[in-house]
């Protein structure tokens, strides 16, 4: 678990602080914590590409490809997933993070598992680099019961198992779009469309459960919903969120894009994993989650449920043929997932 006394939680750090934790080029430069009302700059003319699933396959790649590398985010729509799933999951959310006693939450207290650190973190507490004001549940494949391991207790993973049983169906929903779109990624790049389909049969993926409280008048100074940062992550897939919030670092100008997708979409971003074996021709985009616009609406609740989708643990990262002289050499998974992450947990998280 994240410490709430490490440091080097300081509201005024910036990414550039923790640049020797990177696996990859992050040139950018811009301060973790959002900064007060006008000391930021916004660009309201960029407008992040939507993209229906319904096209054909080989438009579909071309769409999906040129979006993702422009800035490394587009919009989904025309998915197949029941946008009454994602209204219910919402609520699920709140049932189970936002209405639930802090005591019973820290019998889940968050532990590292391969790669990830898994289960429940605290209010401020999702790293050791920034107060952010969310409460985050990371449920990870070995939380649900899909049939891959026989001493598989739901107990183990959730305060109730209901909630394993509704949000492996959010799972089983999205799944299917897992490898039409890597699979649209590659056929972009010139590669072997299928390269990736046995590598993500029985996906390593994470749910992370959001509950974001209204946010209290006496907030840390330059605290925000969630800190700027990048996804350690081959694709991030975002159910529409119904409160503002989600914010994209434009690289051109160092300005920020508030994100506002149609209800029943889904945000997708490429993450770091994808950045390394892609020769950084498909970025990680810095994004975070600020604070709404309207007053009314820093008095309401938010949540979120993105899933991550990663490599297991002993797969080789290397980069993808025909994307020039590789800029970085392979590296197992679990060491590069570790040592980036280490800028959040500390020196002593990273696998050798």
């Amino acid at each position: 678990m994240p410490n709430r006394d490490n440091p080097r939680k300081e509201t005024d750090a910036r990414n550039q602080d923790f640049i020797r934790f990177e696996q990859i080029e992050k040139s950018q430069d811009y301060r973790l914590a959002e900064g007060e009302v006008g000391d930021e700059e916004f660009d309201e003319t960029f407008e992040i590409q939507t993209v229906s699933m319904s096209l054909p396959k080989a438009e579909f790649a071309a769409r999906l490809g040129a979006a993702l590398e422009d800035i490394g985010f587009c919009i989904l729509v025309d998915h197949g997933v029941d946008p009454k799933l994602y209204e219910e999951a919402g609520q699920r959310v709140l049932d189970m993070v936002g209405d639930r006693a802090l005591e019973e939450k820290m019998r889940f207290c968050a532990a590292r598992f391969g790669s990830i650190n898994q289960g429940y973190f605290p209010i401020e507490e999702t790293s050791d680099i920034h107060p952010d004001l969310v409460e985050g549940w990371v449920l990870c494949r070995r939380a649900f019961d899909l049939g891959d391991r026989d001493d598989y207790e739901a107990a183990d993973f959730w305060p109730d198992a209901t909630f394993e049983q509704f949000f492996r169906r959010v799972y089983l929903a999205q799944e299917p779009l897992i490898l039409p779109i890597v699979q649209g990624v590659l056929t972009h790049l010139g590669c072997d469309p299928h390269l990736f389909d046995e590598r993500l049969a029985d996906t390593n993926f994470a749910l992370r459960l959001n509950y974001y409280p209204p946010v209290p008048d006496a907030a840390p100074d330059g605290a925000g919903r969630l800190l700027g940062h990048e996804d350690v992550t081959l694709i991030t897939m975002l159910p529409a969120p119904t409160i503002e919030g989600l914010q994209v670092l434009n690289r051109r100008n160092m300005k920020w894009i508030r994100l506002t997708p149609p209800k029943g979409s889904i945000v997708l971003n490429t993450g770091d994993y994808m950045q390394r074996i892609t020769n950084d021709r498909l970025p990680s985009t810095t994004h975070r989650v600020s604070r709404p616009r309207d007053p009314v609406m820093l008095h309401r609740s938010r949540v979120s449920f993105p899933m991550n989708v990663y490599l297991w643990e002993d797969e080789m990262l290397e980069v993808l043929p025909g994307l020039g002289e590789p800029k970085y050499p392979p590296v197992r998974a679990e060491e590069f997932h570790t040592r980036i992450t280490s800028k959040y947990y500390g020196d002593d998280y990273v696998s050798e």
